[in-house]
């Protein structure tokens, strides 16, 4: 219990909720379920009533009631739902924030080193997750925590507040009929969700295991399915993906069968409770012979009267309708307290890893870094932009998988510098080697890439990315592998160019540095980067050929 109390105490620290808006929340909640147990209370005992025949002035407030209630109960509702999911979204919201900060600080784009435990020590690290896993984290996790605010929080607080309620209306006429309904209350409010509870615990474990390990085979194949086909691992990654999620929907069934048989208890409690009520009822109804007064029947001393029986039979079955979503309540929090243990081990990886030392960056114009793959060259690079600490000003990282997006080719190169011209944009393309493609574009620079990446080659992509490099504003242009997916000798030349300060494809004040496997003999750059497997760099000043 301390560790399920710890849990709540730090989702409400993590997802930063503000008390009175959950006040607010829990308030409208119990107004709406409030008329609604409000209304059968009093549609029971305007029926009884209405069944002697009394004066119809005699019935007029109460019918107005039931009329303001039945609309007082949509308006509370609906205005319960925005406030509960206003605090539901700004938590996610600062969660979210909070995530992202972690990752940034994390050392998710290291060397994986070696000597680590298999034990799963480094289950969480950020360094040990492929993408699949990251994006479960930011989106599907603090999806479930901040479906604990809708589905569990305020609910739990509105179903103890109304139950007290329902009891308290009951034991007003009948104190055995109160305890009934109260022992039937705890029944369908605790032993319910705790069998859900440990449903969903059993298939916890298993759902998240095999969909996360599904969304990550599934990236996995959608963003190398060229390469994987090529050394003919295509079909397997296909069927090891298929595997996690058949895993994964057998598990969910599993889940839905244990949840299948926590439900059952809800209606047996309301039946239990209704005919306890009933019972009780009929014996107090008879207590006593009926006596006519002045045109209407009363109960002698020890009875109950019409309407008051009508009330004590209906009132139960409003009674339940707070405590019916609990078992899905139970869920949302053992879901969430999952959640929040695999978040929490997110930020237990911030702390800081064996410290890896960087190199400066060195001084020259035109910078070649080269090494097996593997070896830290990326990592080498967005160190010197600063990405591990400190972002560097007018010094800016280019990534080999950047992404395009499902716009325009101008609009893409826009995203390095807002007002890029169509003229700029086009004498870009066509010095990077993209002049054919951008002629047979239907619309120039104006062409929709649908799809984004999907819409062009490998190669067009590449061409794409450095041009939308070379139009940025940054003084260092650090460039990831810009010429991978060309041809030889297009990409040769290219890499030519950019390492020649004289080329005019670069301005010559600005620094270029370019990580590649392919680095021409000829090339004119004036200082080479060796990263060895072990990741020790050397630096050697070269000499360029035009000043041999």
């Amino acid at each position: 219990m301390n560790a399920i109390l710890d849990d709540f105490r730090r989702i409400r620290g993590l997802l930063e909720l503000s008390p009175w808006r959950m006040a607010v929340s829990i308030l409208w909640g119990v107004a709406a379920l409030g008329s609604g147990l409000s209304l059968a209370a009093l549609a029971a005992w305007l029926i009884a009533r209405a069944w002697q025949m009394p004066p119809v002035l005699d019935l007029t407030i109460a019918v107005v009631t039931v009329r303001a209630l039945g609309i007082a109960r949509g308006v509370c509702r609906y205005l319960e739902r925005l406030a509960t999911h206003d605090v539901a979204l700004r938590s996610m919201s600062l969660a979210r924030t909070t995530t992202y900060g972690v990752l940034a600080g994390a050392d998710i784009w290291r060397p994986r080193r070696s000597g680590g435990s298999e034990d799963g020590a480094g289950e969480g690290d950020p360094t040990r997750m492929r993408r699949g896993e990251l994006l479960g984290r930011v989106m599907s996790d603090i999806d479930d925590l901040g479906a604990v605010v809708v589905r569990a929080f305020v609910p739990i607080a509105v179903a103890i507040v109304l139950s007290l309620i329902a009891v308290g209306l009951l034991a007003a006429i009948s104190i055995p009929a109160a305890l009934i309904l109260a022992v039937a209350l705890a029944v369908s409010g605790i032993v319910a969700p705790w069998l859900s509870a440990r449903a969903a615990r059993e298939a916890e474990v298993a759902v998240r295991a095999d969909r996360t390990e599904f969304t990550a085979e599934a990236l996995t194949v959608l963003d190398h399915a060229p390469e994987l086909r090529v050394a003919g691992r295509l079909s397997g990654a296909i069927e090891a993906a298929e595997r996690a999620g058949g895993r994964a929907v057998a598990a969910e069934d599993r889940a839905a069968s244990h949840t299948a048989w926590s439900a059952a208890v809800l209606p047996l409690a309301i039946g239990a409770s209704v005919l306890g009520a009933l019972l009780i009822g009929i014996v107090l109804y008879g207590a006593g012979p009926m006596v006519p007064t002045d045109g209407f029947q009363t109960v002698p001393g020890g009875g109950i009267t019409p309407m008051a029986f009508a009330v004590l039979v209906l009132v139960p079955l409003s009674a339940f309708e707070a405590v019916a979503v609990l078992p899905a309540a139970a869920q949302a929090l053992t879901t969430g307290r999952a959640a929040l243990h695999r978040l929490a081990r997110l930020e237990r990886s911030e702390s800081p890893s064996p410290a890896v030392d960087f190199p400066p960056l060195p001084d020259g114009r035109r910078i070649a870094v080269t090494g097996p793959s593997g070896a830290g060259k990326t990592t080498l690079l967005m160190a010197w932009a600063g990405l591990f600490d400190t972002p560097r000003p007018g010094v800016t990282f280019f990534a080999e998988d950047a992404h395009l997006f499902g716009t325009t080719v101008l609009e893409n190169l826009r995203v390095a510098r807002g007002d890029i011209t169509e003229r700029e944009a086009e004498d870009t393309l066509r010095a990077v080697g993209a002049g054919d493609w951008l002629d047979a574009l239907p619309d120039g620079v104006h062409t929709d890439l649908v799809g984004g990446a999907a819409a062009v080659s490998g190669g067009q992509r590449r061409r794409i990315l450095l041009a939308r490099a070379l139009l940025s504003p940054a003084r260092v242009l650090l460039l990831d592998e810009p010429t991978e997916h060309l041809e030889a000798e297009p990409g040769a030349e290219l890499l030519r160019r950019l390492l020649d300060e004289s080329s005019g494809l670069v301005d010559p004040g600005r620094t270029v540095v370019v990580v590649t496997h392919q680095l021409p003999p000829d090339h004119r750059g004036d200082t080479l980067v060796e990263v060895a497997a072990d990741g020790h760099t050397s630096i050697t000043r070269l000499i360029p050929a035009n000043q041999s």
